[in-house]
């Protein structure tokens, strides 16, 4: 399923998901600059597993080990990795971003992000490639939305059989699918005995930052009033 648009409008203008998402675009643009080099810039400031847990027997400083759970989130593998990450942020950050605050949904980004890493890595210890992408902190804010607005209706792009259709479906169902194959996907990566087996995703991250996001969300304070327009009507 691919979401086109949720029915909530914003209140407040999203300069923060905005800005998150031109910080994105400028070091992915930044990363193509590099041409050969982007794969030890990668390799520096993308988050290893493996590396984390080797850090106490190495000489590696603890800035080098702990600064990637924050670079990895700004950094991504390609055009479509950045698009549909972006994508995802532009549809259900603005909501987020409403409900807390600019500065707090901020904090309530790179805490999800950050958080999503720490699973990624304690759940995939031996794992040496590195892990890039905003895609854990964005699911927080999935979580987030899942927790805020449960029966809001999202246009999704939903292919039956051989047919496309286009319809309005509670953001439950939408979330709730993505949620369950995020987990299904790295519960299978969990099956694997090798370390750079997972297909380059961090499903995990997913599975913990869209979690970790639906816990977050209540421990902020509301900024904007309770909403209930965009239920139903009967």
């Amino acid at each position: 399923m691919i979401p086109f648009r949720d029915n909530i409008p914003s209140r407040s203008f999203p300069i923060m998901t905005i800005s998150i998402i031109l910080v994105n675009a400028l070091v992915f643009f930044y990363e193509l600059s590099l041409g050969r080099e982007v794969e030890p810039f990668i390799g520096q400031y993308g988050l290893t597993p493996a590396a984390v847990f080797a850090w106490p027997g190495s000489d590696i400083p603890l800035v080098a080990v702990a600064l990637p759970f924050l670079t990895s989130m700004f950094l991504h593998g390609g055009w479509l990795h950045l698009i549909g990450n972006m994508w995802y942020l532009w549809i259900f950050g603005d909501n987020i971003e409403d409900r807390l605050g600019h500065s707090a949904f901020v904090v309530f980004y790179l805490l999800s992000g950050l958080g999503a890493g720490i699973v990624h890595t304690v759940l995939t210890p031996e794992t040496v490639v590195p892990s890039v992408g905003a895609s854990g902190a964005i699911a927080g804010v999935l979580g987030a939305y899942l927790v805020s607005y449960p029966l809001a209706r999202v246009l999704t792009l939903v292919p039956i059989f051989f047919f496309i259709q286009i319809i309005e479906i509670p953001a439950v169902i939408v979330l709730g699918f993505w949620f369950l194959m995020q987990f299904l996907y790295g519960t299978a990566s969990l099956a694997s005995t090798s370390a750079t087996s997972a297909g380059g995703v961090a499903w995990w991250a997913h599975v913990g930052g869209f979690v970790i996001g639906m816990v977050l969300i209540g421990l902020f304070p509301r900024k904007d009033r309770q909403r209930y327009d965009y239920y139903p009507r009967t």
